[in-house]
């Protein structure tokens, strides 16, 4: 038990107050600890270098399987849920995840819990159990969640892009595994999986290809004796990190394309070539350089041309890893419907462009850019959740020299163009793979893949077209970006000479706009957030309304692409999406240049031209994602339909869909101006900047549009947003829906608990604290009805409830009945609960809520969401903290008692049930009867309960029903005061 070496002098951000201190024990794990005295979370993550493709050759997912099985007990804490049932208790939470060289595994906790997680957390690595019955279970958690990928087009294209690599790779395997790989077949073979499953363990995981990340708020001296104590124990068995010299693309497998039929209607374009790994030459990156060529989406760029063809919206282009030892650089494209005919030219200008980067040669002044914009970055990162943290540092601990942990992805030192010539000469049409994926490609296909069944067909790409490209030549539309005139140029922090508020307060309101600002005090950066909401009642009038804003937000970001990237490279980004009530549009990153961004972007605005060539393609995007919507996964489906059921308005796909016909550039001319003639303004700023500066922005924007798009203000009576149906007490209600494309059945049972307040609020969120764990444990671990097992929150239009939510392959009657089992016997548990264990789950739910936002934008996010529900609670979490400490078990009770108890007067359910039509699913003719009885030993089911109506017209149904009130703002607002100009 021992250090064999530490490292203090760690390269961190002039920023970052934390303390680091890098260790290698004497097992040889590496181990990163951080210290952060005013961290309201404690976390941890531990990477072992290897993964999937290190599975044995027979048994393809074990590695997976592992991962799974590893939270299902130790010889220290034999009970399977003991793990995450602690982390519940302490307002933490937990996951891992297995990718082709390395499985990471981490948590998070409340800070004064954290050595007994951590405590836990080692025994993974010691002394795991896998027992014979948890093996034999959680086999069906590994089948439902490969079940759930299984219509799924990126893990269908993944894993096609592996069982067409060198078959005698590893990359070709088969990662996830399923029932048949981890169950069925080793059976018939006379392989004990769990004998496997122990030599793994046994085999693969060695402290000396550990790397863990720890961070709490105590000392670094605390933490290094808690690790050397825990994880000391963890066996060296001196094994080699599994590294692979030769591609898995090797001579047979390039100069091929594939053509490959999607399950959703989507049109891609997938350019790869194999490429080195280029993690040793980080300091370098050419990498990143290149990708921040062939990616740009700047004038004269690959993308601008293209599209400007009319035959891409989309493009991505850069490095892409794959294990120890390869990589990939890869070009991907979203076809349009003319774009997939030109296919063969698309690729020539990807080699017109990099003919053009050879011819021009590596230039300095764009690695400098690239190396400042990086350094920018990291000077001014912002924290992270000290779960996403940990997560990605204790990979980090593999690739790069313990004193360059935190930095060795941002600063790039040493110009060597050599390098980049290197990786280019690589992307030639001697090493090209192409994938064409297409519903039109139907006709060509002729191959099957063995494990998602997706249809395609290989070809060698003919030698005459080779030659074509190898003979492409320039271009004159491609050129080199120019310099970027939106990197910041002053990084200074502003302070009010006044005391700065506490909370966000409205310093400007007209008739027109209600201006909230606050001051940042707290993150101590170079930036700033602004929301701003175009509220307008033509926003969801009708379908043919709501498509109209859909697409005028979609033309409206895509013609301002070329314009916004290169503010987007330096940091400041923006977005602008529409909703029910009109536009959103969010600006935020470094201050110093954001006022010009929000300008140019209110000025475009509101003097849009709609371009006929692009409405179309956009258009038939805007088509074909509403179709695909028949493709979602069923829990998403069950979502949906719950949303549909209960809110004031909502238009269904279909509706939407029959209402494109509509659409025409004429029309939608004639809608922007409609739109923009009559709207309220609700803006934030909150950030690094002053008073002064916040109300003239504001102003500029109103500005704008009053004097460009001649926007008058709305009546105080057009403002009103979308209420929420209330069910009737004591009734059950069930509607039905059909999925014939996944496997999967779903079903969502929603109980209704009435509008948010501060009591009932934090009587809901605590039962679901209390319900959350012992949901997934009983639902998912015990009963294996599925991978996705969800027990939460549901709160829309003033409203909430208590949802649960299962997708797998039993039938959604069945799911339902074992819910309404789940929480009968939760109704009796939490009559026994013992009192200390309530106090445990009511301080883990406190502490969780009072963990402050990370990142500036996301508290910014916070208060937004107060604003648009116009609740205006910015204290929210305070607030209702200190009620929370005020509610007893037996409260809890009452609360159940009240809402979720199958005799409770005051019950409102509504149920989802959305049943697989599709072969192999529940509801499919040919489908064996898949158990609609009780298990021998599952949970007995509540006294008997109502026959539910079932609802079979959806606008009938809301006949019936009254509609709840819409929420009292907590602050008094109006339209029609101006705040005093010493308010100001």
């Amino acid at each position: 038990m021992g250090v064999k070496v530490q490292v203090d002098g760690i390269v961190k951000s002039e920023e970052d107050q934390r303390l680091y201190r890098a260790l290698v024990l004497n097992n040889d794990l590496k181990v990163l600890l951080i210290s952060d005295p005013a961290t309201d979370k404690s976390a941890a993550a531990l990477d072992v270098h290897v993964g999937s493709m290190s599975d044995p050759a027979e048994l393809p997912g074990l590695a997976h399987f592992c991962e799974h099985m590893l939270f299902m007990g130790t010889e220290k804490y034999p009970c399977e849920n003991e793990y995450n049932k602690y982390l519940s208790e302490h307002g933490g939470c937990s996951n891992a995840y297995t990718a082709a060289d390395h499985t990471n595994y981490y948590f998070d906790v409340a800070p004064d819990a954290f050595a007994g997680a951590l405590d836990r957390f080692a025994q993974f690595f010691v002394t795991p159990l896998f027992t014979e019955s948890g093996v034999d279970r959680e086999v069906n958690a590994v089948n439902s969640e490969h079940e759930k990928n299984i219509q799924n087009d990126y893990w269908r294209l993944a894993q096609l892009e592996k069982s067409t690599a060198d078959p005698t790779h590893d990359f070709s395997k088969f990662g996830t595994g399923n029932k048949e790989t981890l169950d069925t077949l080793p059976k018939e073979q006379g392989i004990n999986v769990r004998d496997s499953l122990l030599q793994f363990h046994a085999k693969w995981y060695s402290s000396n290809i550990m790397a863990l990340a720890v961070l709490g708020k105590e000392s670094l001296d605390e933490l290094e004796e808690m690790v050397l104590g825990l994880f000391s124990e963890v066996e060296n068995k001196s094994v080699t990190v599994p590294e692979w010299i030769t591609h898995p693309f090797g001579p047979k497998q390039c100069r091929k394309v594939g053509y490959v039929v999607p399950v959703k209607d989507i049109r891609n374009l997938y350019v790869t070539f194999p490429i080195p790994d280029l993690h040793p030459y980080y300091k370098t990156a050419p990498g990143h350089y290149l990708g921040h060529l062939i990616g740009h989406e700047g004038p004269g760029s690959l993308l601008s041309y293209l599209k400007g063809r009319g035959w891409v919206n989309s493009l991505v282009g850069g490095q892409k890893s794959g294990a120890k030892g390869f990589a990939f650089f890869v070009v991907n494209v979203d076809l349009t419907e003319e774009g997939i005919e030109h296919v063969e030219d698309i690729v020539t200008a990807v080699f017109q462009y990099l003919n053009l980067l050879k011819e021009e040669g590596p230039q300095q002044w764009v690695f400098d850019e690239c190396r400042d914009l990086s350094a920018m970055t990291f000077r001014f990162k912002d924290k992270e959740q000290p779960q996403s943290y940990t997560c990605g540092l204790s990979e980090q601990l593999h690739y790069y020299p313990l004193e360059e942990v935190l930095c060795g992805g941002y600063l790039l030192s040493e110009y060597k163009p050599e390098l980049i010539n290197m990786v280019l000469e690589h992307l030639t049409p001697e090493n090209i793979r192409i994938a064409v994926v297409g519903k039109a490609l139907s006709d060509k296909v002729t191959c099957t893949e063995k494990w998602y069944g997706t249809c395609y067909k290989m070809e060698c790409v003919e030698e005459e077209l080779l030659g074509r490209w190898r003979d492409a030549g320039s271009n004159q539309l491609l050129r080199l970006p120019s310099r970027n005139e939106f990197v910041p140029t002053t990084f200074d922090l502003y302070k009010d000479t006044q005391e700065i508020s506490r909370l966000p307060e409205m310093i400007s309101q007209t008739p027109l706009a209600r201006v909230w600002f606050k001051q940042d005090d707290e993150y101590k950066l170079p930036k700033a957030v602004v929301y701003t909401e175009l509220f307008s009642p033509v926003a969801y009038l009708d379908p043919h309304h709501t498509n109209q804003l859909h697409i005028f937000a979609q033309l409206f970001r895509d013609a301002l692409t070329e314009y916004t990237y290169a503010a987007d490279l330096a940091g400041l980004t923006y977005s602008l999406s529409n909703s029910k009530y009109g536009l959103t549009l969010l600006v935020k990153g470094y201050n110093d240049k954001l006022h010009v961004l929000l300008e140019k972007i209110m000025e475009r605005m509101t003097s849009f031209q709609v371009d006929p060539k692009r409405f179309e393609i956009l258009k038939d995007a805007y088509v074909r994602a509403l179709r695909n919507f028949s493709a979602d996964q069923p829990h998403q489906h069950v979502v949906y339909y719950t949303s549909l059921l209960l809110a004031e308005h909502g238009w269904t796909k279909e509706e939407l869909l029959e209402a494109t016909n509509e659409m025409t550039v004429e029309n939608l001319e004639a809608f922007i101006p409609r739109f923009l003639s009559g709207l309220h303004v609700e803006m934030l700023i909150h950030g690094n900047m002053m008073r002064e500066s916040a109300v003239t922005l504001a102003s500029t924007l109103q500005e704008q549009l009053t004097s460009r798009a001649h926007t008058r203000p709305l009546l105080p009576s057009q403002l009103a947003r979308q209420r929420e149906y209330q069910l009737r007490d004591g009734t059950s209600n069930v509607y039905q829906a059909e999925n014939t494309v996944h496997k999967s059945s779903a079903v969502e049972t929603y109980f209704q608990c009435g509008m948010q307040a501060t009591h009932n609020n934090m009587l809901l969120e605590l039962l679901c604290q209390i319900f959350a764990e012992p949901a997934f444990d009983e639902l998912r671990t015990k009963e294996q009805l599925g991978y996705i097992v969800w027990c939460g929150i549901r709160r829309a239009n003033g409203t909430q409830g208590l949802r649960i939510i299962v997708q797998g392959d039993r039938h959604p009657e069945y799911l339902t009945s074992r819910i309404e089992a789940f929480l009968h016997k939760m109704g009796e548990n939490l009559e026994k609960l013992p009192e200390e264990e309530f106090v445990r789950h009511r301080e883990a739910l406190a502490s969780r809520r009072l963990e402050r936002p990370k990142k500036l934008s996301h508290l910014t996010a916070n208060w937004w969401a107060e604003i648009t529900s116009n609740q205006y609670n910015f204290d929210r979490d305070a607030v209702e903290v200190a009620h929370l400490r005020t509610l007893s078990k037996q409260d809890i009770i009452d609360f159940y008692k009240q809402f979720v108890s199958s005799v409770a007067l005051q019950r409102k359910k509504l149920c989802v049930q959305v049943t697989s039509m599709a072969p192999g699913g529940a509801g499919h003719p040919d489908t064996p009867n898949q158990g609609r009885t009780e298990p021998d030993d599952g949970l007995a089911l509540p006294p008997p309960l109502q026959e539910p109506e079932v609802i079979t017209d959806i606008p009938e149904f809301k006949q019936g029903l009254a509609l709840y009130p819409l929420m009292r703002p907590l602050i008094p607002v109006s339209t029609t005061t101006t705040p005093s100009k010493s308010k100001l």
